[in-house]
């Protein structure tokens, strides 16, 4: 029995994986991401979330009553994390596609607030309401350290746009500490 949904599992992430497009912006069935400008260059695990239709259409929460379609807030995604829609609770692309509906129609009456109503908070709840895992305890805490440690880059850019400012900022504090305390 786990080895046809292993094989099951196996099956749809191929499907999606094969339907990634970066050049179009095209993840179906998956959570994308992007640095947020400072904010990322200092903490390079917080950036700006969003998720992904059936068909790879993006949608993010991107600010005070406003889910964008196809425009994340800080640009293109950098990386994303496949997700595999035979865990969605009612099973199939309707039901994904009707939370990420939901969710972002519930999004654009709320206001955005940084530390605890967000993107993040949007996918959380796309998750929840179509019960995936059979979960409805996704947040936005999971949700950081999950998409850190399962999402890919795109591309090598997508690699360097997320992690050089940090890695440039954290030299520049190295090279500046050093010298104080040679002095």
């Amino acid at each position: 029995m786990a080895d046809v949904v292993e094989k099951d599992t196996m099956k749809n992430y191929h499907i999606a994986s094969e339907k990634i497009n970066p050049e179009a912006s095209r993840y179906p069935y998956c959570i994308v991401w992007t640095p947020i400008p400072v904010l990322s260059w200092l903490f390079p695990f917080i950036g700006h979330m969003g998720i992904c239709t059936s068909t790879g259409v993006i949608r993010d929460f991107a600010g005070p009553y406003f889910v964008s379609e196809d425009n994340m807030a800080f640009g293109r995604p950098t990386k994303y994390w496949i997700l595999d829609v035979s865990k969605v609770y009612a099973s199939g692309s309707n039901a994904w596609d009707t939370a990420v509906h939901d969710a972002s129609e519930e999004y654009k009456h709320r206001m955005h607030n940084l530390c605890c109503d967000n993107c993040h908070s949007h996918v959380a709840m796309a998750l929840n309401l179509m019960r995936y895992e059979n979960s409805t305890s996704w947040n936005m805490v999971n949700l950081c350290l999950l998409a850190l440690i399962h999402g890919k880059h795109v591309s090598c850019a997508g690699f360097l746009k997320t992690w050089l400012p940090f890695l440039m900022l954290t030299a520049i504090i190295l090279a500046v500490t050093l010298a104080i305390n040679l002095r």
